[in-house]
């Protein structure tokens, strides 16, 4: 249910701007999404250019899932997160690009108020769940490192199903929280939001109440949030490097840092495109130059994960040549 998108009201542009040019709105039914651009001549550039990221992003990822799935040298914990990362990867990415492709070609970027907070919530549900999967699997490859003897033992089946089920709820936690903070907003100053998507930051910046405190309540919430998988994170590589260092050959060191490469390249690639996407928007005063940044990490980095981890493994690579011979011979 989670990898379709919400399709667009059918409501005229005229009413929309009758909401826009009304100064005190005490509900709102509908927001306008002005996304990337309102050039005409660029939207069938912009819709052929995100349909094709968003097969690659589909394609590259589905492929991991397969191979994984068919081949049982692949049916270890490391290979499991990473099955679930790429799951989560394709509804992430699904709640926002095939919605703005369709908006693009229907000519309409009108969507209703309950579409909005259900977009939100899917889109925080399965961003967050990225970074929780990310922090699991740093813990996964610091108990590979640091305890092999017990790896086993420690990450076994029922652990690593704990890990997902634990992931998931708290990002729902963190999805519903901030949907309860948009709710608390009685009226909104206006309806257009400058993204492709319904962003949570900029919903609260549209109330025209007093926000502060739900500004507050919501940093508090993202900082807690973030801290979580990155403490992690950073916790895991800690301990990874410290082992690291102990190791007398540099066969042994080059072993363990091939083993984590993948895995902090999508770290640094997730997290390094997401800060600097909320620095540069809490710096720059205009939201629309904030909306292609927001495309790295909504689009980008979904789709270079399944490149990142199929290049720089050799188990992913002979698993999805067998899976592929076998469908091609099939």
């Amino acid at each position: 249910m989670y990898l379709f998108p919400l399709f667009p009201a059918l409501f005229s542009f005229s009413r929309v701007s009758k909401l826009h040019r009304t100064g005190n709105l005490t509900s709102v039914s509908e927001f306008f999404l002005l996304g990337l651009s309102d050039d005409p001549e660029l939207q069938p550039l912009l819709c052929v250019l995100f349909l094709s990221m968003y097969l690659v992003t589909m394609l590259g990822n589905l492929l991991i899932i397969l191979a994984i799935t068919s081949d049982p040298h692949l049916h270890t914990p490391m290979y499991f997160f990473l099955t679930n990362l790429s799951l989560a990867d394709i509804s992430f990415i699904s709640i926002t690009v095939p919605r703005m492709i369709v908006d693009i070609q229907t000519h309409s970027r009108v969507i209703s108020y309950e579409g909005c907070l259900t977009q939100m919530s899917i889109f925080i549900l399965f961003g967050y769940m990225d970074s929780m999967l990310l922090s699991v699997m740093a813990y996964d490859r610091f108990v590979a490192i640091c305890h092999p003897l017990h790896y086993t033992i420690i990450m076994n089946p029922r652990a690593c199903c704990i890990f997902i089920l634990v992931s998931f709820l708290v990002s729902l936690l963190d999805s519903q929280i901030h949907n309860v903070i948009v709710l608390q907003l009685t009226c909104f100053k206006d309806v257009e939001i400058s993204s492709f998507f319904c962003d949570p930051s900029q919903l609260l910046n549209l109330g025209c109440s007093d926000t502060f405190m739900n500004n507050i309540v919501s940093y508090i919430i993202v900082a807690i949030s973030g801290f979580l998988p990155t403490s992690g994170i950073f916790f895991s590589y800690y301990k990874i490097l410290v082992s690291i260092l102990k190791v007398p050959s540099s066969s042994g060191i080059y072993k363990a840092f091939a083993t984590c490469g993948s895995h902090l390249t999508v770290v640094c690639l997730f997290y390094g495109t997401a800060l600097g996407v909320y620095l540069s928007s809490a710096i720059s005063l205009s939201p629309r130059k904030d909306v292609a940044a927001s495309v790295v990490y909504t689009v980008v980095t979904p789709m270079l994960n399944p490149f990142i981890y199929s290049l720089r493994n050799k188990d992913i690579k002979k698993a999805m040549w067998r899976f592929l011979s076998r469908t091609i011979s099939a």
